[in-house]
């Protein structure tokens, strides 16, 4: 059984398929169909719902997340307060609601529902926090919002005159627990003290769920019960976000017999720091570690802002990124340059070894048939390290990687003391350059040993050729982003921008 609140109402599932998603739940079984479905693949935001979980730092209150539902499993809401354009629909509407109106941000309306919930919950997190709510947050919120007809600058102007307003409840009634149901006339339910109790009641307790075929969903809340559940069942599918598993049910219409979630684990969601490094729980989003990144390396900060949408962030973890071993993956390269460890656990005990000899070929790792992926452990910077991430795309938002380059560089003066090169995209597995590193190594940083480096880089790399890049392609953009990370380092204590003739 699994048990949330939908729109401020305690709801319980004790049979369904575990392949349903969010959204399909919504539309065929709970019919609320103010949802749409627009790619099925966590693109165009048409699904977008939020999703309140209790934040600790909130002492225990709803960080409302927006989620693309269609990629998102419907055993995922456990514990959890699902909130939908149909929960919206009151006598006070809600101020991006009014505004959407007035700024005539909707011609089909077909994805209008989404770009609703994406500024909802801006608004939402705004309101709770103090956090900002200008214009680059609202174009980071509705980065994985696509719309085809209305264009975008009313959306915009309705999102900023939103931000400047709050949700009063009507006039004239109170917010009230009446049995299992909420009184939905304002802000309050959202925070309602009685779902607040029973969600934490909730989360304490383990969720599954099964269908008439027996396709099987389990949901552990500790570290003894995943190990035990992983040794049994090793040949079922872990899942965290499901931002990209998922589309093997929504893309390739896969049937998954069994998946366990890790998403519940007290355990992979340790974040711990001390002077020697940086350790981030398997079960971690991107959106919880970017902060902590960004303050040792500032550079992930432009890389993770670019890893999907706001949505994907929200629910896609690093373990995930990992444990996927995807050639495209954004983290791994970057993780790689830096020597982090990834750590492994199953009832056998922990083990830990360097991330880069976790990849063997394509989607094939070191992971044993019982374990499962529970952090990993990142250096900590030194004075003289440098790190430099740039991601390739076809894209500026929500798009993956044609390459990926991360290059880790220390210096001895005016010589590279050591360093690390890793690229995404440019083998079956993230990969070092171990003859363009040693091509650096020892070498004054210049374009004569930058120039070496590029060309031992043609003599251990031969990239494939797809939609998103010839393999020419990726060797010279691989190339050329070496080259990049000297043109910065020697315009970095200068006031102009950096120009393209600098380089001659």
């Amino acid at each position: 059984m699994i048990e949330f609140y939908l729109n401020g109402r305690h709801r319980q599932l004790h049979s369904a398929d575990p392949n349903l998603s969010i959204l399909e739940w919504l539309r065929t079984d709970a019919r609320l169909t103010g949802t749409k479905e627009g790619c099925a693949s966590g693109d165009c935001g048409a699904c977008t719902v939020a999703i309140g979980s209790p934040d600790a730092g909130r002492g225990g209150a709803l960080r409302y997340d927006s989620v693309n539902a269609c990629i998102a499993p419907l055993g995922s809401l456990h514990g959890r307060h699902l909130v939908t354009v149909d929960g919206l629909q009151q006598e006070q509407p809600h101020p991006v609601q009014k505004e959407m109106v007035e700024c005539h941000g909707a011609q089909c309306g077909f994805c209008t529902p989404g770009i609703i919930m994406s500024l909802f919950a801006l608004h939402t997190e705004s309101a709770a926090t103090g956090a900002s709510a200008d214009d680059k947050a609202l174009l980071e919120a509705l980065s994985g919002n696509l719309c085809r007809c209305t264009g975008y600058r009313p959306i915009i102007e309705a999102g900023r005159r939103a931000a400047a307003q709050t949700w009063e409840p009507a006039q004239g009634t109170e917010q009230q627990a009446k049995g299992d149901e909420i009184d939905l006339s304002g802000p309050a339910w959202l925070q309602a003290s009685e779902m607040l109790a029973t969600l934490g009641q909730i989360q304490e307790r383990a969720a599954g769920l099964e269908d008439s075929e027996g396709r099987r969903y389990d949901a552990p809340t500790n570290i003894q019960a995943l190990r035990q559940l992983r040794d049994q069942y090793p040949q079922a599918r872990l899942v965290a976000g499901g931002t990209d598993l998922s589309l093997e049910i929504t893309q390739f219409l896969k049937d998954l017999d069994h998946l366990i979630s890790v998403a519940n684990v007290d355990k992979l969601h340790e974040i711990r720091e001390d002077k020697d490094g940086l350790y981030i729980g398997a079960a971690v989003s991107y959106r919880e570690a970017e902060p902590l990144l960004s303050r040792r390396w500032p550079q992930f900060h432009a890389m993770i802002e670019r890893l999907g949408s706001r949505q994907i962030r929200n629910r896609g973890t690093i373990g995930g990124n990992i444990g996927n071993a995807s050639p495209i993956g954004d983290m791994p390269p970057a993780l790689i340059a830096l020597g982090a460890e990834v750590e492994l656990d199953s009832v056998d005990g922990i083990r830990r070894m360097p991330l880069e000899e976790f990849f063997h070929d394509y989607k094939k790792t070191d992971l044993r048939p019982n374990e499962f992926i529970r952090g990993v452990w990142i250096p900590e910077p030194k004075a003289d390290e440098q790190l430099y991430l740039y991601k390739i795309s076809k894209r500026l938002d929500d798009d993956i990687s044609a390459v990926l380059g991360a290059f880790w560089i220390k210096s001895d003066g005016e010589r590279v003391a050591d360093c690390r090169l890793a690229f995404g995209g440019m083998a079956a597995i993230p990969k070092r350059g171990p003859a363009a590193e040693a091509a650096l190594r020892g070498q004054t940083w210049d374009i004569s040993s930058v120039e070496a480096a590029v060309t031992a880089l043609e003599g251990e790399f031969t990239p494939m050729s797809d939609v998103r890049g010839s393999s020419a392609y990726r060797m010279q953009v691989a190339g050329n982003l070496l080259r990049r990370a000297l043109l910065e380092s020697t315009h970095k204590d200068k006031k102009q921008p950096l120009m393209v003739t600098d380089y001659a």
